[in-house]
């Protein structure tokens, strides 16, 4: 729903506290899609996002048309971190905690949750939360200190935090369901069968799962991976896991 008031960096800087960014054309196009309350949108070039979204997104095209606000470009780079090359901007009201902790706990659960663990590199839990969308997961939870909503992960993440739900929770706090914990000394996943209900816990980029998400875990998975070779990024890893259970039939329906 738009803002009566006729200016929108008004009406941008009204919502920008307690609202998410949405950086660009991408992350509107998303978040949109997955039913985002966008309260404003701006662009330096209206003519161009609306060009994108005939040809990219025809099924959000009348909605951006009638969000987008077009001010200067000078406007546009004072409202935003870094400009986008696509010269778009939204502000969008964040889920709240209690729907997303409903559907991270909900039975019965038909698909995985993502559990990083401590994990450090915002541009990496960006990823994650852009794959897990795309599997259809049920969320991606954090722990330890990285907010998962920060501007630099919805950047990441393409606005697709408003597919899945994303929270950060202690470990103690985890949704109920087998926790399946990604460790070199576990067993190798391809012998292994994934529950749909399962939590498929990562460690940290640099220091591997911790000591508590360790003694939570019901199963340690290893991925196959050449002698020698320390590791692989995390956003690779939770791909390769979340393809290995949507090998198995997990896969989300596409209609």
């Amino acid at each position: 729903m738009t803002d009566p008031d006729p200016d929108p960096s008004a009406v941008w800087r009204r919502h920008a506290g307690p609202c998410v960014l949405l950086d660009g054309f991408h992350a509107l196009k998303h978040a949109l899609r997955f039913g985002a309350e966008v309260p404003v949108a701006v662009t330096a070039d209206r003519a161009g996002a609306l060009a994108l979204a005939e040809e990219l997104a025809p099924d959000v095209r009348d909605a951006m048309d009638a969000l987008l606000a077009e001010v200067p470009h000078a406007t546009y780079a004072s409202l935003v971190p870094r400009p986008h090359p696509t010269a778009v901007a939204a502000l969008a009201v964040r889920p709240s905690r209690a729907a997303n902790l409903r559907a991270l706990a909900h039975p019965p659960r038909r698909t995985p949750v993502v559990v990083l663990d401590q994990p450090r590199n915002l541009g990496n839990a960006g990823a994650v939360i852009r794959l897990a969308a795309g599997f259809g997961a049920t969320g991606v939870v954090t722990t330890g200190t990285l907010d998962p909503w920060h501007p630099t992960v919805v950047r990441g993440g393409a606005g697709l935090h408003f597919a899945t739900a994303v929270e950060r929770l202690e470990v103690g706090e985890l949704p109920p369901g087998p926790v399946f914990a990604l460790d070199p000394e576990g067993e190798d996943i391809r012998g292994l069968k994934l529950p749909d209900d399962a939590l498929l816990a990562f460690g940290s980029e640099r220091s591997g799962l911790s000591r508590e998400l360790r003694a939570r875990a019901d199963h340690l998975v290893a991925l196959p991976m050449r002698p020698q070779v320390s590791s692989y990024n995390l956003a690779t890893s939770v791909a390769m896991t979340l393809y290995h259970w949507s090998a198995a039939g997990g896969a989300p329906h596409v209609p």
